[in-house]
């Protein structure tokens, strides 16, 4: 892969929406970790599917004071990225599409197959030409690491991903499995790969709400991604303003994003559940008690925007690729 030269890159960050890059202070509030689609064989019956319920949601999240949604959905998933577009312009809401792979266990068989060796080559494709060839690009990039650890499979994605992001600068969001190994996630992406650390968002540490390692993390300099409030199960909703507070405590209050990762039908609030909305409804509110409302709100606007901008090539990628395989 040929990293572009700086003298093909503009001279300013922007974030890569489905609709066209954006200054990142026109982002606007921005849930950093969601789902509009996404479908996986460890949740069958459950698919986000529904372009219907997906604009509902986004309708009911513009009317809670939303403006933009980082959808981490990657490749093979069911992104439906051709609907996202649209979706978009009709709800007035920013939307960043993700390529990338996630953990094997989610994929379908045959679909890892079709991606083949060059799994960076999609990556920059989707980034720089579009999903699939003619779909909005993504941007960002989305992978995941595993329960306390790394296999095969996800040091392969990471190193892709490290690849990928050499070219085009774009953030990598990391799936923590219950939100566990941030240090070899770490220590692979930034050390042995040196991916810069501003350039990781580690997402989930909610659910394991180890405060050692969010300070180590954000002091190396990663972004920490809080996402999925009313998951009691996790630990989510009641250790998280303790787990913030610390962090702005040490000084770190500059590495928290927020988000909803809305990952069921039922999940949803067109469907009963707490959705898009809550992040910026009962949650928003009660973090405000514990951090202040200037707090949260940067956590909400500033953050991301910096998080998810980057300086992105002038130019395509260097002609003899191989062709993106269709899953999108």
């Amino acid at each position: 892969m040929v990293t572009p030269a700086p003298s093909d890159r503009p001279a300013a960050p922007a974030v890569r929406t489905v609709l066209g890059d954006i200054a990142p202070g026109d982002l606007g509030v921005c849930d950093a970790h969601d789902h509009l689609f996404l479908r996986s064989p460890r949740l069958p019956g459950q698919e986000l599917a529904d372009p219907g319920a997906a604009a509902a949601e986004l309708d009911a999240f513009r009317a809670a004071g939303g403006a933009a949604v980082i959808q981490w959905t990657p490749y093979g998933m069911g992104r439906r990225a051709a609907e996202l577009p649209r979706l978009s312009r009709e709800s007035g809401v920013h939307i960043v599409a993700a390529t990338g792979l996630h953990q094997a266990v989610h994929y379908a068989p045959g679909v890892l197959e079709r991606v083949g060796s060059d799994a960076a080559g999609l990556f920059v494709r989707e980034l720089t030409e579009g999903i699939g060839g003619t779909g909005p690009r993504a941007g960002m990039i989305k992978i995941a690491g595993g329960f306390h650890g790394l296999d095969r499979h996800a040091r392969y994605t990471m190193a892709a991903a490290a690849e990928a992001q050499r070219a085009t600068g774009a953030a990598i969001g990391v799936h923590l499995e219950l939100g566990t190994g941030a240090p070899d996630v770490l220590d692979l992406l930034c050390g042995e790969l040196a991916v810069p650390p501003d350039r990781v968002v580690l997402g989930h540490l909610n659910r394991a709400p180890d405060l050692v390692v969010h300070r180590a993390a954000a002091a190396a300099g990663a972004y920490l991604a809080f996402d999925g409030p009313s998951r009691a199960h996790h630990a989510t909703d009641w250790r998280l303003p303790e787990a913030l507070a610390e962090l702005a405590g040490a000084g770190f209050a500059d590495r928290i994003l927020l988000g909803g990762d809305t990952t069921t039908a039922d999940a949803r609030s067109v469907n009963g559940g707490p959705g898009m909305p809550h992040l910026l409804r009962g949650h928003r509110a009660r973090l405000e008690l514990a951090l202040g409302a200037d707090l949260v709100t940067r956590c909400l606007t500033t953050h991301p925007a910096r998080a998810f901008a980057a300086v992105w090539p002038r130019t395509a990628p260097p002609d003899g690729a191989a062709a993106a395989p269709t899953t999108a």
